[in-house]
């Protein structure tokens, strides 16, 4: 989704490809037919969830590398040597996505799954429903920030610096932030899960992705391109498989608690609005071009939920409410940032009024 030259000549030039447009469609026929073949061959599904080697589901493991690798691959992190020419953005951005939204997530997550809506949700799964929300807040997104950024015409050096930067600090601060948040949050946090699942989804990943960048980068710009681009529907297919697999454990929750999957998309949807608006109107504050505010925006506003996802099952299991939860991110993903998107068009000539 993304321009993959090296250096200051990495202008991002997305467009949002088929199986992205459509995402929520896919995510939910994945909803339909995980259920239904959950329902007929449970036999077979418990297999697949037996297959584990220190706590880590074989399948789905591979299954996530599929997935992540290609979207890693399109980060070119000689791009941190931009930061300093959007410092302000950069700063904002910062601010928001490791400062406020995972917080903001736990307080959304904390006010409406344990008090709002606890008497319409099963008891046992509140504490996961809540894991999940801060799993999905606590990693910004990488890959589709490139297509958000491109439709409101934001600034390719910021957006590619930022995610980058972001990247960066994902390896570092990733697993210590969800573990605060799942402490303050009373849910008993198992380290040597969270720092595998880290390791496995975050820092293998990027030393692949970057190697295989590397590589194919001495074939010269164009080769890098098509091999990210002959790799996206694979990762697309990975995602929705994985999404099947849950699907089918999750089957009888959803087939009895149908109205789960709607109140959990509640936070979701307030966290979108308070963390997008509070970077539009700070950087509008600070005097930042629009065409940084935007992208500021939406990345303080999305999630890397192929991360979530991955994380929470290796954390809490299939069965999981905290592996429910990050779906529903990806379920509404896509319409809610083409909103953000439209909002933030709509806006440019108020934004720059000062």
């Amino acid at each position: 989704m993304a321009s993959l030259t090296s250096g200051a000549a990495a202008v991002p030039t997305p467009a949002i490809g088929f199986f992205e447009r459509y995402l929520s469609l896919w995510v939910g026929l994945c909803i339909l037919v995980g259920v239904g073949l959950g329902q007929w061959f449970p036999s077979a599904f418990r297999a697949v969830a037996a297959m584990e080697l220190a706590q880590v589901n074989l399948p789905v493991g591979l299954l996530i590398w599929v997935m992540i690798v290609p979207m890693l691959l399109k980060i070119d992190f000689s791009a941190l040597g931009q930061v300093k020419a959007h410092w302000r953005g950069i700063g904002v951005t910062l601010f928001v996505n490791w400062a406020v939204k995972p917080f903001s997530m736990a307080l959304l997550g904390w006010l409406f799954i344990r008090h709002v809506f606890a008497p319409l949700l099963p008891p046992d799964q509140l504490d996961g429903y809540v894991a999940g929300l801060i799993l999905l807040a606590a990693a910004p997104c990488t890959a589709m920030v490139f297509v958000w950024s491109q439709l409101c015409r934001g600034d390719p050096y910021f957006t590619l610096s930022q995610v980058a930067l972001n990247d960066a600090l994902m390896v570092v601060a990733f697993a210590p932030l969800v573990a605060l948040l799942l402490g303050l949050s009373s849910i008993a946090v198992p380290w040597d899960t969270l720092l595998t699942s880290v390791g496995l989804y975050i820092v293998v990943p990027v030393i692949l992705a970057q190697a295989l960048r590397a590589q194919l980068l001495k074939g010269g710009p164009a080769r890098l391109q098509a091999v990210a681009g002959q790799l996206g529907p694979w990762s697309i297919a990975a995602l929705l498989l994985t999404l099947v697999l849950l699907f089918a454990f999750q089957g009888e929750a959803i087939l009895h608690q149908p109205l789960v999957i709607a109140l959990l998309a509640v936070p979701i949807l307030l966290q979108v609005v308070l963390n997008s608006g509070l970077a539009y109107l700070l950087n509008r504050r600070l005097g930042v071009a629009h065409c940084v505010a935007g992208p500021s925006a939406l990345i303080g506003a999305s999630n890397f939920f192929e991360l979530a996802v991955a994380t929470a099952i290796s954390v809490f299991g299939f069965h999981s409410g905290a592996a429910l939860a990050t779906v529903v991110g990806v379920l509404i993903e896509v319409p809610v940032m083409l909103a953000v998107v439209a909002v933030v068009n709509r806006t440019q000539r108020w934004y720059e009024s000062r």
